[in-house]
């Protein structure tokens, strides 16, 4: 009996019907980096915004005053008499009533004794000029309650974690189109929940389930293209990660053209619904079914493979060989049992750890350096185009493990340096630490193929899920420690990203090398790499 890859050599390793699924699974790129970028643009700092004494609004209404004038009756004569207070988190302890003056209401309160009244913080009574352009001004992330923001962005983070680990099982449970096509629906669904949310607790809860299921679609898909197409063709995986830059530099446009943050995360949500159409051209992984003792579908499957790509499969492949490996449901324990097996997933769970803490600290780091946030955005993610171009280049001439070494390396020696080049250099600073993001988002790219390539079929799924959980507990980490070491001394975190990238960088050459050979069908084959 034939091995599979056998069958797909004969049907066509990248042949037309696989470019086509390809294309169409790149799409989900675009979407997950929306969903994973998105808090840039739906947690913009308001531009002007102020804390309203009691009674102001209808002092105002009868007054007939506009925003300006009453912002002009109650924050100036605040900064004249405190001039340490800018009225946002605090306000004069008045009220006002319908017996104050239109035309010079602390008048009531006796000439020049602005500066002596007491002052109360904000707690629920701020005035937005643009009250809901971002999720700040609309559930008043402001003040006391800027730290909610932050927590926004870790809750998204945890619903990435739990989606690697409950819809990665899944997926190789019950199947990879079946968890594709239900985490789309739940991005979708969930998405226009958070936008009509209303109150922060249910954001929150539905911003989390978002998070849940926007891991499951980009796993998922990512996994169906690598186990669709041959072994020399696997750098595709690069490639769908280059659609998720793509969705990086597109994402300024769509939040430039969208007045408002509600617009903003329907834009990025609906597209998900488009992609249940995919039931109907694009298939169950044939490695998958095989896996589960399903040949038949599986056979059927690949001669559609075969006649899409104008090939012919002989008609005595009747069966098809994958694995004598008795299939049970994965477990941790399964990753950790064999020696081989064993390195691997220590050392892709530290990979992953690193990769996220530096890639998210290093952006921040060069953050919104002022100027047009929407033009530094879309520069971020060019930044990380020339990456992708240089794995494509090298992954195929001199393998996976040595640029995938050297990337950690390039990033931990340019962090090293950034942190003691001088301050008044700044353009050589920006330049070396960018050579530290091209280093980073190397690594941070072929850590997905490696990771793919380095377990067998049936815990593929799995083990990628598991490991690549680590990124997301280093999404939540980075930008504490960046913040907090930053407080001791601003180049310190770039020393710990150093070590963290240069000591990454090490442990990779000890996996084996992957160029060319077969993905792994069984532990064994796994056992036998060098």
């Amino acid at each position: 009996m034939p091995s599979f890859d056998e069958v797909l050599k004969e049907a066509g390793e990248f042949g037309r019907f696989q470019k086509r699924v390809f294309f169409l699974l790149c799409q989900t790129g675009v979407t997950f980096s929306f969903l994973f970028t998105s808090v840039v643009f739906l947690g913009q700092a308001p531009g002007n915004y102020w804390c309203r004494i009691p009674g102001a609004a209808e002092l105002s209404e009868q007054c007939g005053w506009s925003l300006e004038e009453e912002r002009n009756f109650t924050v100036l004569p605040l900064r004249l008499g405190n001039g340490s207070s800018s009225g946002e988190c605090e306000r004069l302890d008045i009220a006002w009533d319908a017996s104050v003056s239109c035309a010079s209401p602390l008048a009531h309160y006796g000439n020049g004794s602005v500066g002596t009244l007491p002052l109360t913080p904000c707690h629920d009574n701020w005035v937005y000029k643009q009250p809901h352009s971002s999720i700040v001004s609309e559930y008043n992330l402001v003040c006391g309650n800027a730290w909610m923001l932050d927590l926004s962005q870790a809750i998204l983070n945890l619903g990435f974690l739990t989606g690697a680990f409950t819809l990665g099982y899944a997926a190789d449970r019950y199947g990879r189109i079946l968890i594709y096509l239900l985490s789309c629906l739940g991005v979708g669904i969930c998405g226009i929940i958070v936008a009509f949310a209303p109150n922060f607790t249910v954001f929150l809860i539905f911003r989390f389930l978002q998070g849940v299921f926007g891991k499951g679609t980009w796993m998922t898909c990512y996994v169906i293209v690598t186990e669709i197409v041959g072994s020399d063709q696997r750098i595709v995986g690069i490639v769908i990660q280059m659609f998720f830059t793509l969705g990086i530099m597109i994402f300024p446009g769509i939040a430039y053209l969208v007045p408002t943050w509600q617009g903003i995360q329907l834009a990025i949500s609906l597209p998900n619904f488009l992609f249940l159409l995919y039931y109907w051209v694009v298939p169950e992984s044939p490695r998958w079914l095989l896996t589960r003792k399903k040949g038949e579908k599986a056979l059927k499957i690949m001669h559609n493979i075969a006649k899409h790509n104008g090939k012919y499969l002989s008609p005595h492949y009747s069966e098809i060989t994958i694995s004598n490996e008795e299939v049970s449901n994965p477990s941790f324990l399964d990753l950790v049992r064999t020696p081989q097996m064993r390195r691997n997933t220590l050392i892709l769970m530290y990979a992953w750890f690193t990769s996220a803490l530096v890639y998210q600290g290093l952006v921040m780091r060069l953050g919104i350096v002022g100027g047009n946030l929407y033009l530094d955005f879309f520069i971020s993610g060019a930044v990380e185009l020339p990456a992708a171009l240089l794995i494509l280049v090298t992954i195929d001439r001199i393998g996976r493990r040595l640029p995938f070494g050297i990337g950690n390396i390039v990033a931990g020696i340019a962090c090293l340096i950034t942190a003691f080049l001088p301050a008044d250099i700044p353009w050589l600073k920006t330049t070396v630490a960018t050579l530290g993001r091209l280093g980073i988002t190397m690594a941070f790219e072929i850590v997905y193929l490696v990771n793919t390539e380095l377990y067998p079929t049936t815990l593929r799924n799995f083990g990628v899920s598991l490991c690549s959980s680590l990124c997301d507990l280093g999404g939540i980490i980075a930008p504490f420690l960046l913040f907090r070491l930053a407080a001791i001394w601003l180049e310190l975190p770039l020393i710990i990203f150093s070590i963290l990238a240069v000591v990454c960088g090490l442990l990779v050459l000890l996996l084996p090398e992957t160029k060319g050979i077969s993905l792994p069908e069984t532990v064994e084959d796994v056992e036998q790499l060098s």
